[in-house]
């Protein structure tokens, strides 16, 4: 049979964790199909066009444009089927939507795979990823979501076909009627292939605003926060790393400040070069660290904004 796969879309736009959980829904040895709900023909286009993908389904209406779990569920049972496995990046959308999908199928869910072992058996991070486990799925059909840190996104070089299919009827369960959304210049935190985070010790808001920004803005970076950071309200909820924030997995991640509690570490330890820089140098953030710079952040990160300035950045 084949696997459906359901597309993060942002603003209209294809987001990079499909490419990410696309590596994932491949190496289930199955043919893939794209599902693009409520998003624009440039993201079908885009779906499209990665490798691998046999063919894109797209279809709009009003309750699928907002994301809403209702209309987004009913549209995947609906073509449940078809499928011997449903599939979504580990994003807020597709944890809203994938277990409101296994609970109408009557099947168990496998969250967060970051390991396809073979198509029924899948590898899983538990307790805040200091232990792995080994799972297998035994209901007919499979419903994951992956954790799109783990895996390389697949490259472009398909030519899918993109094809309109019908909604079910909108069972009325929900209404869109407003959202709010943070807009920034800056990459998206998940998507970032830099981040430069912040913790306690930046002590207030505006001490990002003068010692984080700077290099971030030098870096081209994403700005992220520890738990501690953003619940003492120095930076807004959607840019907190870690268990209960965004797992990231960037080339580079800075950490000013942030002690590196476990919490926090299963959100970023699986970035590609790790540098710290904190005044206590027993923090268990070093231990991860691949470069640790024993230093008061607040005149570090002056100097690393002014030797960046020196090499054009």
């Amino acid at each position: 049979m084949t696997t459906l796969l359901l597309a993060e879309v942002h603003g209209g736009k294809l987001n990079d964790a499909t490419a990410k959980a696309l590596t994932a829904a491949r190496a289930l040895g199955a043919p893939v199909h794209i599902l693009v709900a409520g998003g624009t023909d440039e993201a079908a286009q885009a779906a499209a066009r990665l490798e691998g993908v046999e063919k894109v389904l797209t279809v709009s209406t009003d309750g699928l444009k907002h994301g809403l779990a209702e209309p987004l569920g009913d549209l995947i049972v609906a073509l449940a089927s078809g499928y011997d496995a449903l599939v979504a990046p580990a994003t807020s959308n597709g944890k809203n939507v994938l277990p409101r999908v296994a609970a109408l199928l009557d099947v168990a869910q496998v969250s967060e795979i970051s390991k396809v072992v073979s198509p029924d058996t899948f590898e899983r991070p538990i307790y805040a990823g200091n232990a792995l486990q080994t799972v297998q799925a035994t209901d007919a059909k499979k419903v994951i979501t992956v954790r799109t840190s783990t895996f390389a996104a697949t490259g472009e070089g398909g030519s899918a076909l993109v094809e309109a299919v019908t909604a079910p009827a909108d069972s009325s369960l929900s209404a869109f009627k407003s959202e709010a959304l943070a807009v920034s210049d800056r990459p998206e935190l998940t998507s970032a292939k830099i981040i430069i985070s912040g913790g306690r010790a930046m002590a207030n808001a505006e001490n990002f605003k003068t010692y984080i920004e700077p290099v971030a803005d030098k870096l081209g970076a994403a700005m992220g926060a520890s738990r501690a950071a953003v619940d003492a309200g120095y930076a807004p909820n959607d840019w907190q790393v870690g268990q209960t924030g965004k797992v990231v997995a960037p080339e580079l991640y800075i950490a000013c400040g942030i002690s590196g509690a476990i919490q926090h570490l299963a959100g970023m330890k699986d970035s590609k070069v790790i540098v710290a820089i904190n005044k206590d140098e027993e923090a268990p953030i070093f231990q991860v660290a691949d470069y640790g710079l024993v230093a008061d952040l607040y005149q570090a990160l002056p100097e690393m904004k002014e030797e960046l300035g020196k090499i054009g950045r």
